[in-house]
This record gives structure tokens, sequence and C-alpha cells, in this order.
């Protein structure tokens, strides 16, 4: 007898800073927890501008989530979640990939939400990654903060070089093609 196996997924929502991921994640998990099932929601712990204790977006819409340090902690606290919601992806190292593919592979709905390309305007990974084994692959706009057209790079305003400086409108601005002028390497 051929037995259905459970039918998990895996959704990315990616793009800029200020282009609404994780306004389009909360919107997502609000829905499933409104349609009764279980949810679970995990941030990084490096990401505390908001608070350790809730994914928020910019536009201060904000939901009940636990910070972890590490990926592997997630499958270690999800219980009989249903749908698993993880925010600011870029700053989980590469075993995120493989722990997204295995919950999907256990019939769980998971969707991940983070920066597709860093400041320099380079792929982010573990971002690229994610997106090519997803079901499906949102990419949202923001606006440029200089000339009003839509706008996919990350601006940094500051002069550091890290490839991780947490921060936000005080450090970032969205930029279009045109007008984002990328770092002098």
């Amino acid at each position: 007898m051929n037995q259905a196996k459970a039918s998990g997924s895996l959704e990315v929502i990616c793009g800029s800073m200020f282009s609404g991921k994780t306004e389009e994640l909360i919107r997502r998990l609000r829905r499933a927890e409104i349609a009764r099932q279980r949810v679970a929601i995990f941030k990084p712990a490096i990401d505390s501008r908001y608070g350790n204790d809730h994914i928020v977006s910019h536009s201060e819409q904000k939901l009940r989530s636990e910070a972890v340090n590490t990926a592997t902690e997630i499958l270690e606290k999800i219980g009989d979640a249903q749908v698993i919601g993880i925010d600011e992806a870029q700053f989980f190292k590469e075993d995120l990939v493989a722990i997204c593919n295995t919950l999907a592979a256990t019939g769980r709905r998971v969707i991940v939400a983070g920066l597709d390309m860093d400041y320099r305007g380079k792929p982010f990974e573990p971002m690229p990654q994610l997106m090519a084994i997803a079901e499906q692959v949102t990419k949202t706009q923001a606006i440029c903060m200089k000339c009003g057209e839509p706008a996919s790079y990350t601006q940094r305003l500051t002069q550091a070089r890290d490839r991780v400086v947490v921060g936000a409108k005080e450090m970032y601005e969205a930029r279009c093609r045109a007008c984002y002028e990328p770092p002098e390497e």
C-alpha cells in the first residue's frame, strides 16, 4: 500500500533592508495562527535591535519569537510546531540550509526571511542556497531613499568593513541600482 508522505515546504522571503521582509513573514505566520496551526518562530540572538523575544518589522509590527545562537537550536526547540518561522536568516551559518530541508521533509511549513545581498551587493549566504531549494521565493523591494524608485540594494552609511554589522535607519538605506554606491574594496 502506498502511504502518502506529509507535504512540507520551504518559503523564502528576501530583499534589501526596509523592503518589508519581516512584515511579510509576520503576515504569513499570523495567518497560520488564525488557522490554528502550531507555530514556532526563531531569530538569531545577534539581532537584539528590538529585544530578544520578538521579531519586529521596521514598521513596528511584532510577533513573539525565541532567540537562538545557532540553527541547530531550532531543531531542539520546535516541539510539535507545524509552521516554523525564521527571521534574519543571513545571520545563520550554512547549516541552516540542511536544517530547513530536514524540517520541510518532515511535513512542516518553513518560512524564512533574510537579506539576499550584503552591503557590497554580493549574495548573502545562506540565502542563495535557501532560495535554490525553496518551493516559493518572494523577493520584496523597498523604495530608494535617494530617488524614490524601487530599491533592491542595501547601502551602508558607515565605514565599517565587517560583513555583519547589525543596525537600522541610522546605518543603512535602501537604494535602487542607479543610486547604489558599492564600497571600495
